[in-house]
């Protein structure tokens, strides 16, 4: 946040989409917010090596990060066509 007031929020947009670019992924979305979460931002194309570089750089700069993977309608189509084999435990049983 203090690079925020520092800087001012469209230059902070402007990096991320830089850096974003920078490990093969698009800025999607960036949005500030009241509450627990301070941003929320939307990056696309990055892969999950990517990602991970991405939030650990950020972590390493004093800001917690939550990173969520979303899923297109395609890759739950094919989620489902996997053909998992699962059991649920049987009600009363510790297995």
């Amino acid at each position: 946040m203090r690079g925020l007031l520092k800087e001012g929020a469209r230059s902070r947009v402007a990096y991320l989409k830089s850096l974003a670019e920078s490990l093969g992924g698009k800025l999607e979305a960036c949005y500030w917010a009241f509450g627990e979460t301070d941003a929320y931002i939307t990056v696309d194309g990055t892969d999950n090596v990517g990602a991970a570089a991405l939030s650990l750089a950020v972590s390493a700069g004093a800001a917690r990060v939550k990173t969520v993977v979303l899923l297109a309608p395609e890759e739950i189509d094919a989620a489902a066509k996997q053909g998992v084999s699962f059991r649920p435990p049987r009600v009363g049983t510790t297995a």
